[in-house]
């Protein structure tokens, strides 16, 4: 691997109205390196990824690729400078060829004509750099994600590229797909190619990976050669913990022992390929089962496996012992199941309706069409929920947008409450709301748990994690890696679980 800098990005800065996005960050990746680039949301990642590729222009810092400053203003000009790009979702036209997405508006022509068979043979030529043999003539649709990954990489690779940009190329792949891609980044790797590797995979991060830059909050933390950053540190520096602050999480959480009888929830062997690996999973009545791990690691998959968003391929569930199958949301209605989703704003509130009417709707679901609920009922929920969950508005008619996040997320919390349901699913629901809101809704978590209510607690955030949990089931690259009960819990311990080698990974702790 030559130590010469391929890329160097110095000081960048990126701002959007309200928001710094990067601020000062450094980022080198040398020829002949796979360079992985890591943090949580909102670390800076894409960000700086679209400031690289030019759908978006740098505030200031200075970029330079084979020691020429470069300003690319378009992912065109950016691929005329030698960046390409392999995102997470194939960015190819499946109705056409194999050879048309390789070469597609590069196709080489004679007076005006297409040269269909110079097409062919450039594709099987991009094709076997990647030492794949394929039919180039076939539709892209009729191949695998894993081969149309291929497909995307050898377009990326056609336009004589310095630099490789891969993001989260591994998401929709298995484990054996990962392997072929891996051996095809290692032979790139080879040809003095800079490859960044975008991924929350950390066993593919020390599978692959030369060296490692890690984001937080849009600055540059800090760039360490992957054989010298044991993974538990690593962890600490994407959440942001020092390495003596780590040493002193050993602290066992004080939320309380967990319940004992029989659960509300059980699922065994659970799981969808491509999204989540079989698990088994737990939860009583009275019991806050908190579900811990990093971006990417499967949490937010095995909530809408739950509420029947997506579909298990593999396992059974049963509810109150019983045997059942959720197969829509509205199976889980029936089951007194509620969620609230991770992003508020997108699969939560509906901005121009009011407090009141976001607050009924998942009742009024539940109750079908013909079964309407009466304007009174309704003024009497907003009212009841507005006092009880403290809800600063000037009245139930407000539109729920001119709130704030925490007094939205308030209402969205309310619109389930007011299903009375028997198993609470909560994805996140202190992100991006003040201090004050996060501690009236962690109290309000605790009172449930006092009324008997199943809940599980999905946060990014450890500490309410381990200070709100009496289970943590802690996830890895979306498997189960490990479980801590009552007692065992600190953020030492499931950190440890999270950073562990895939062969040390599996262990269960239950109270001495």
């Amino acid at each position: 691997m030559a130590d010469s800098p391929l890329l160097e990005i110095r000081g960048l800065g990126k701002s959007f109205p309200g928001v710094r996005a990067l601020q000062g960050v450094d980022f080198t990746v040398r020829r002949g390196e796979i360079h992985a680039l890591m943090g949580e949301n909102g670390a800076g990642k894409s960000t700086l990824i679209k400031v690289l590729t030019g759908v978006y222009h740098r505030d200031s810092g200075d970029t330079r690729l084979d020691g020429q400053s470069i300003r690319p203003g378009s992912p065109r000009e950016a691929e005329a400078c030698g960046i390409s790009t392999v995102y997470q979702e194939v960015n190819l036209i499946p109705h056409l060829s194999v050879a048309e997405n390789i070469c597609l508006g590069r196709q080489p022509t004679v007076f005006g004509f297409v040269r269909w068979r110079a097409i062919r043979e450039r594709a099987e030529r991009a094709l076997r750099r990647l030492d794949l043999t394929l039919d180039v003539s076939r539709q892209l649709s009729s191949c695998s994600i894993a081969i149309q990954q291929m497909v995307a990489l050898a377009r990326a690779l056609d336009v004589s590229a310095k630099l490789l940009i891969l993001d989260e190329p591994t998401s929709s792949l298995d484990e054996r797909e990962v392997a072929e891609l891996f051996a095809v980044m290692k032979k790139l790797r080879g040809e003095d190619l800079g490859i960044v590797f975008v991924t929350h995979f950390l066993d593919q991060v020390y599978a692959v990976c030369d060296r490692i830059t890690v984001l937080r909050n849009g600055r540059h933390v800090g760039e360490y050669p992957t054989a010298e950053m044991p993974r538990l540190e690593l962890v600490a520096r994407m959440i942001g913990k020092d390495a003596a602050e780590v040493e002193r999480m050993n602290a066992p959480a004080a939320a309380g022992e967990a319940p004992t009888g029989q659960p509300l929830l059980e699922v065994t062997n659970f799981g969808r390929k491509g999204s989540i690996h079989p698990l088994d999973l737990s939860i009583r009545p009275g019991e806050v089962v908190g579900l811990a791990g990093l971006l990417g690691s499967g949490r937010t998959e095995v909530a809408r496996l739950i509420f029947g968003v997506d579909r298990a391929d593999s396992g059974t569930m049963k509810i109150g012992g019983e045997p059942v199958v959720i197969g829509s949301p509205r199976d889980a209605l029936r089951h007194r199941i509620a969620f609230t989703a991770e992003d508020r704003k997108v699969e939560g509130v509906i901005p121009n309706l009011s407090i009141r009417e976001n607050l009924i709707l998942a009742l009024q679901a539940s109750r079908g069409p013909w079964a309407r609920i009466g304007r009174a009922e309704q003024n009497a929920l907003a009212e009841r929920f507005i006092a009880t969950l403290k809800i600063k508005t000037p009245g139930p008619e407000q539109l729920i947008k001119n709130l704030s996040g925490g007094n939205q997320q308030k209402v969205l919390l309310a619109r389930w409450l007011a299903t009375e349901p028997r198993l609470f699913i909560l994805d996140e629901p202190t992100r991006g709301i003040d201090v004050g809101a996060k501690a009236e809704i962690e109290k309000l978590i605790g009172s449930l748990r006092e009324r008997g209510l199943a809940v599980l607690f999905i946060s990014s955030e450890l500490e309410e994690v381990v200070r709100d949990s009496q289970r943590v089931v802690i996830l890895r690259d979306r498997k189960k890696v490990g479980e801590l009960a009552a007692g065992q819990i600190s953020e030492h311990a499931v950190m440890g679980m999270i950073a562990a080698p895939a062969a040390e990974s599996g262990a269960v702790l239950h109270p001495s």
